[in-house]
């Protein structure tokens, strides 16, 4: 059974043993990535005999985090609190840096509230990777054709919503270790809206484990930044949800800044994502 953290924040305790792997692979990128593929590999085979419960999504985002922390990984999170305050489901509206917090927010929210992804069509038919995220019943969008993305959010999430099913929602529609509010899309809103439903914006800087070139999930491992994450405060919407958009952005930029992320200044953006998202 998935435990929920106690209290409103968890830092990673100083004294962490390190793992085995991470002298035998000379604290090189592969070490936290053989806990990675083992961990898929080991749930792959439940996802395929349909017992990849929330529960058991929420044990293996918590092992995974766990092994991270084996090698060298620091946890910064706050504000977990923020979701256990809200009685019904969520729309989640985050920045998106890279693979790690698609793996680890469901060891967060899971214990709290059944949750999904808004994800790229092609996720859920991988042969690897396929298996987990279609047991997870996700929204699939192509990021082809921006009105039948738009359309399968608002409608498919807001099935989800009804169900109590909460959404995470990537607007950026691209992982980027650079933060630019316009590109930044208001499609976690408009489903928040359509839904009924407040918004918890999450800001999140996980370049501990970075984009790769060749291989885009498979980056430098850089143990000597700190994974910070962050639930900001629930929002209501009103009107058109256009302040509480602004205030969503607000927040997540004034905490990477506060990070040290890199964020691009006012006036340099190359204007607005279009309205479909990515994991």
């Amino acid at each position: 059974m998935a435990t929920v953290f106690e209290g409103d924040s968890y830092k990673t305790p100083d004294k962490v043993q390190r793992a085995l792997r991470e002298y035998m692979l000379l604290g090189t990128r592969w070490s936290p990535y053989s806990f990675f593929i083992k961990v898929i590999f080991k749930y792959r085979a439940l996802a395929l005999k349909g017992l990849y419960t929330d529960n058991v999504w929420a044990d293996s985002s918590r092992e995974l985090m766990g092994y991270l922390e084996s090698c060298g990984a620091k946890f910064d999170i706050r504000g977990i609190d923020n979701i256990k305050k809200v009685p019904g489901p969520i729309v989640f509206v985050a920045n998106h840096m890279g693979t790690m917090e698609t793996t680890i927010l469901p060891g967060l929210i899971c214990p709290i509230k059944p949750v999904t992804y808004v994800v790229k069509e092609k996720l859920v038919h991988g042969p690897i990777w396929g298996p987990i995220m279609r047991s997870r019943d996700p929204i699939t969008v192509t990021r082809k054709d921006p009105r039948r993305d738009l359309e399968a959010v608002l409608t498919g999430g807001s099935e989800r919503l009804a169900k109590g099913i909460s959404i995470i929602i990537f607007p950026q529609g691209t992982r980027t270790e650079i933060f630019d509010r316009t590109k930044f899309n208001s499609l976690g809103i408009k489903l928040a809206l359509k839904a009924g439903v407040p918004i918890v914006p999450v800001a999140l800087k996980t370049d501990y484990w970075s984009n790769g070139t060749l291989l885009k999930g498979f980056g430098p491992v850089h143990r000597d930044r700190t994974v910070y994450i962050e639930f900001g405060k629930p929002l209501m919407l009103e009107g058109r949800g256009k302040a509480q958009h602004e205030a969503c952005l607000d927040f997540i930029e004034s905490r990477l800044r506060q990070w040290g992320a890199k964020v691009v200044e006012p006036g340099q953006g190359a204007g607005p994502a279009p309205e479909t998202a990515d994991t």
